[in-house]
């Protein structure tokens, strides 16, 4: 592995990992409050094309990361339409 791959898959992990405590805090406690609906729609939309362009490349360290990364933000943007509505009066 050449160390520019290597660099590339290091930050794809750090970037990756720093989703996993909000996506287990908000599987765990069903608070969606503080998400932005707006900005977490933009965000998934952009890993996707991330993800497309990674795989246009053949860039593993990019598909790997915005696999997982989309992942874990299409369960919180779920979640944010599940959980975010306000019940009706």
């Amino acid at each position: 592995m050449q160390l520019g791959e290597f660099i590339g898959f290091c930050a794809a992990f750090l970037t990756t990992a720093s989703f996993v405590p909000q996506a287990w805090l908000t599987f765990k406690s069903r608070d969606v409050s503080g998400i932005s609906l707006g900005m977490y729609s933009a965000f998934t939309l952009g890993v996707a094309l991330w993800l497309i362009y990674g795989l246009s490349l053949g860039a593993w360290p990019v598909v790997v990361a915005n696999s997982i990364t989309l992942v874990l933000a299409l369960s919180i943007l779920v979640m944010k339409l599940r959980y975010g509505r306000v019940p009706q009066s």
